[in-house]
């Protein structure tokens, strides 16, 4: 569509408004019409020669003038109702009782030959509601036939008989685009059994899926249960695929741009819904309100977390938002998200590599940040162990180069960005990021300002995670790669990771470390073999043994450490010991990081003990 075509359009539209109002008003004002005449008639007890039809004409047209005034006051003929909807319902009650009454007052009023019997008013406007109420509901029952989907649409079973599952049937039952057909509802709650929604009955709970299946045809089942977690979709998926049922699921409202859900939005079940938890309400927007009007600075901009910070930072309508990261194509990708374009021409994308300590100092000094969310980091825990040297001088040195930028520019919120691999670290990257997180809490007690970190576990779908990983490997058809059968792991996604990072900055205090609460840990073998049925390949599985650093089940929280939640009962505070930079020694770091102690039948790196962890 052309710019030119977008008044001509808007005013097509507003045409046919009108003409909808008109139409109805037209309807309304003949259902009055006959409704009078229908009273006079019975309050003469069918005996017309009484009638004085002339005067039954000028009630007739009063009351369409009424109804016609009430009914724009409440908008009832400026289409912002659906065809009988519980509001146009109320609306148009309204409306008759009021033009019923300016009736009844004028009976009393008039005398002589002009005047209707006082009763008129009251017997009419019952008669004429319903008319009004008919004509609308016969509308609507045209626009549902005519909306209806096509023959060949998929019958599919809706797990969720409440609000989310009358939404799903709305918006598969009333599209004539839609690919699917709702032919039943499931649900576990027994006050529903017998529960009718627009003539789709629930048929059973989630254990009759496959003698339901079976007898409506259905081979696909969506789950519309709201903030549905993990091991409920499990169960679903765990009941339908041995009878080759399809199970879909309906994203979270939230993430519906358009008001309402169309069939379209139902998706397949993915593996990050089938090993993900019950979101926490982290309250983001009711503490986020340090970033409004401030000039904040993201590094690491161009990876997974960073751009999605970012994107979400842009919500809380900063002064400025400076992206910053040594990647120029990761820094187009977050540009794409926050501004809508790529072109890389502006001052918000900042081309730097926080190992160049004088550069980030001329960047912080001529943009004044006053927050900085610290996202720069090499994750890799592999490779870390192979080049101990780069996870000190872009975990280590990177951080603090970052900090004493921070420092000089005046920053006044720091948040570092670590992970659960820096609670009783036993990799080179728990390591290094262990001292990042001392060296956030030294800034806190050198600034006495809001210098905190946030740790969390594996984010799903991040850059180079397990799940592109094992997907990768799945869609070659290559054996998937699983370290032990036992091995477990804590996993979130991406936006949750980042909603926890900047409420941290809200409710953290200085020195300490936030630490979500993650729920269950989810073995990777459960992962691994999920994601091979989901792909009906026939795909082995091998068993390569833990790698160096890696440890069987990830921690949290330190053994050192003491927690609390004043704030939020599911982020945890602890503080954390801080470690200043002239205590840094980098040579020493990598010799015990190349001594550390292993167990000899796994390879598993122990521990440091309590005295050697506090310069690591």
């Amino acid at each position: 569509m052309t710019a030119s075509d977008g008044p001509s359009a808007n005013a097509r539209a507003s045409l046919a408004l009108q003409r909808r109002g008109t139409t109805q008003f037209v309807l309304d004002a003949i259902a009055w019409a006959v409704a009078l005449a229908s009273a006079a008639v019975f309050r003469y007890e069918f005996d017309v020669a009484p009638i004085v039809w002339l005067s039954l004409l000028g009630a007739a047209l009063t009351a369409a003038s009424v109804q016609y005034f009430a009914g724009m006051y409440f908008h009832l003929y400026r289409g912002r109702f659906a065809y009988g909807s519980f509001e146009e319902v109320r609306a148009l009650t309204f409306t008759v009782l009021i033009t019923m009454a300016v009736i009844a007052v004028l009976s009393f009023i008039l005398i002589g030959p002009t005047r209707v019997p006082r009763s008129t008013a009251f017997i009419a406007a019952p008669i004429a509601l319903v008319l009004m109420l008919a004509m609308r509901y016969a509308r609507r029952l045209f626009n549902d036939r005519r909306l209806k989907p096509r023959d060949d649409a998929a019958p599919v079973l809706i797990f969720g008989a409440g609000e989310v599952g009358q939404r799903v049937l709305l918006a598969t039952n009333r599209d004539a685009d839609s690919d699917f057909r709702s032919v039943g509802f499931l649900d576990d709650d027994p006050e529903k059994r017998n529960l009718w929604l627009r003539g789709v009955p629930v048929l059973g709970t989630l254990d009759d899926l496959p003698r339901v299946a079976e007898r409506t045809g259905a081979k696909i089942v969506v789950v519309a249960v709201g903030r549905a977690n993990a091991e409920l979709l499990r169960r679903v998926q765990d009941t339908a695929t041995p009878h080759e049922i399809k199970v879909m699921v309906v994203p979270p409202f939230a993430e519906i741009h358009d008001d309402h859900e169309r069939a379209a939005d139902i998706r397949d079940i993915s593996i990050e819904d089938l090993i993900g938890r019950q979101p926490v309400d982290t309250n983001v927007a009711s503490i986020a309100s340090y970033l409004n009007g401030r000039r904040v600075l993201v590094t690491g901009a161009g990876g997974s977390i960073g751009s999605e910070l970012c994107r979400q930072i842009v919500q809380f309508g900063p002064a400025e938002l400076i992206m910053l990261d040594r990647d120029e194509t990761g820094l187009q990708a977050a540009q794409l998200a926050t501004a809508g374009h790529g072109l890389l021409h502006t001052k918000d994308v900042v081309l730097a590599d926080i190992r160049d300590a004088e550069t980030l100092q001329q960047i912080f000094n001529s943009r004044l940040p006053e927050v900085v969310f610290h996202a720069a980091a090499l994750k890799h825990l592999p490779m870390l162990e192979q080049y101990p040297d780069e996870a000190w001088k872009t975990n280590v040195t990177g951080t603090l180069n970052v900090i004493e930028a921070a420092r000089s520019a005046g920053v006044t919120t720091f948040v570092n960005i670590s992970t659960d691999k820096a609670a009783n670290p036993t990799s080179v990257l728990g390591h290094s990021k262990r001292v990042a997180e001392k060296l956030t809490a030294w800034a806190a007690e050198e600034t006495n300002l809001r210098y905190l970190s946030v740790r969390f576990g594996n984010v799903i779908g991040s850059r180079g995670s397990m799940l592109p990983t094992f997907q990768s490997l799945i869609e070659a058809g290559r054996p998937v790669t699983v370290t032990d059968p036992e091995v477990t792991r804590y996993f979130m996604t991406i936006p949750e990771a980042c909603q926890l990072v900047v409420q941290a900055g809200g409710i953290g205090r200085g020195g300490e470390v936030l630490i979500l609460d993650m729920g269950q840990p989810v073995k990777i073998l459960d992962v691994a073999q999920r994601m091979i049925a989901m792909s009906g390949k026939d795909i082995e599985i091998v068993f390569t043994g833990l790698r160096e650093g890696e440890k069987l089940h990830e921690e949290l929280v330190g053994t050192s450490e003491t927690t609390e939640r004043p704030f939020h009962p599911k982020i945890s505070h602890a503080k954390v010991e801080s470690i200043a930079p002239h205590q840094l020694d980098s040579a020493d770091w990598r010799k015990r990081m190349l001594s550390r102690p292993r167990n000899n039948e796994t390879g598993v790196i122990r521990p440091l003990t309590p005295e050697a962890r506090t310069t690591s």
